[in-house]
């Protein structure tokens, strides 16, 4: 073999190694490359997956009661001593009364769209559970308060239950409650089988959100108990000695004084409030927090304005210092809610 052919063999020996060289070097500069790390998921990093029916029929429950709740503000409510009585007395009574088919509607809207499925399901589970006690009072107030008459207040009207005959307005009452109630029962089937979860952004804050919630329960039952617009005490005057005598005059009777499924329903109402004040804060995600919340300062908000609305509307009733309170605590649930929503960047 000649000298040139061995230098060739040689050199393509030699040009081969320095190749196989290279690809090696070049394969651990690759594993030793720190490969890329994902971002992390923005805001909460919400996670939703299965979503059942049931979510879908709680929120289509959710839209007829708030239709039904609407419906029900502008026809006669009952007709008490043959005096008609409607929940619609003038624009600002009409707005109070449809506080709570708005939210429900909006709510009902959220729940057929599937998008953040828990805040729909906790609305309506908790807004079913406060509608319970609120609907054997309606049904009581429709059919069983002439058992006992007494002087109730109604739609803003200062009455004798000697006779109430059920209106229209009463019957989409009854119903919307009943819708709203079984609404509830359809999302508190359908919770556990709701797949939705977030970085948990509210756990560090969730034992002071129910701390607060409890107190402010607590305190919603106690300016419950009371009316929140009631029938001043009159002054009079003894023409024969000048003497001034403080009269009491008749009037509403308090939430647990009521018979039969009033009563019922009072108990009901008033466990639900402390008991949703307690578990909303603790349900996750945290817009399942933010929709049980919202539930509680809806239900609190509307007897507030509604107990003002009498009290303003009737010359006979005076607003209470239990009906302020209930302004109060309906704010405080408002802030607890606007919390809870804004704190999810708090991480």
């Amino acid at each position: 073999m000649s000298r040139e052919t061995r230098t060739g063999a040689t050199g393509r020996r030699a040009t081969s190694a320095a190749r196989r060289s290279a690809a090696a070097g070049t394969s651990a500069s690759s594993r030793r490359r720190p490969q890329p790390v994902a971002p992390p998921p923005a805001g909460d990093g919400l996670v939703v997956g299965t979503v059942p029916a049931g979510v879908r029929v709680a929120g289509i429950l959710l839209l007829l009661a708030a239709l039904a709740g609407a419906a029900a503000v502008f026809p006669t409510y009952l007709v008490v001593g043959g005096r008609e009585l409607s929940s619609a007395q003038g624009p600002g009574g009409a707005l109070v009364a449809l506080l709570v088919p708005a939210v429900h509607l909006a709510v009902g809207v959220v729940l057929l769209r599937k998008a953040v499925p828990k805040f729909g399901l906790a609305y309506a589970g908790v807004a079913g559970a406060l509608g319970l006690g609120q609907l054997l009072i309606e049904i009581y107030r429709g059919s069983s308060s002439t058992n006992r008459p007494g002087v109730e207040v109604l739609a803003g009207e200062r009455v004798l239950t000697s006779g109430v005959e059920a209106g229209p307005g009463w019957v989409l009452g009854v119903l919307a409650l009943g819708l709203t109630v079984l609404a509830g029962v359809v999302a508190i089937a359908s919770w556990g089988r709701t797949v939705m979860d977030d970085g948990g952004a509210l756990d560090p804050l969730r034992s002071g959100l129910a701390g607060a919630a409890v107190l402010l329960g607590v305190t919603t039952v106690l300016c419950l108990s009371l009316p929140a617009a009631d029938v001043p005490d009159q002054l009079v005057t003894d023409p024969a000695t000048g003497l001034e005598t403080v009269v009491t005059q008749e009037g509403p009777q308090a939430l647990l004084e009521r018979p039969g499924l009033a009563l019922m329903g009072g108990l009901l109402l008033a466990g639900a409030v402390v008991l949703c004040s307690v578990i909303a804060p603790s349900l996750r995600p945290r817009l399942a927090a933010v929709g049980g919340l919202l539930a509680v300062t809806v239900a609190v908000v509307g007897a507030a304005l509604a107990g003002l609305r009498d009290a303003v509307s009737s010359d006979e009733l005076d607003w209470t210092l239990p009906g302020a309170g209930l302004v109060l605590t309906g704010l405080g649930y408002a802030v607890l809610t606007a919390l809870a929503w804004r704190l999810r960047r708090a991480r």
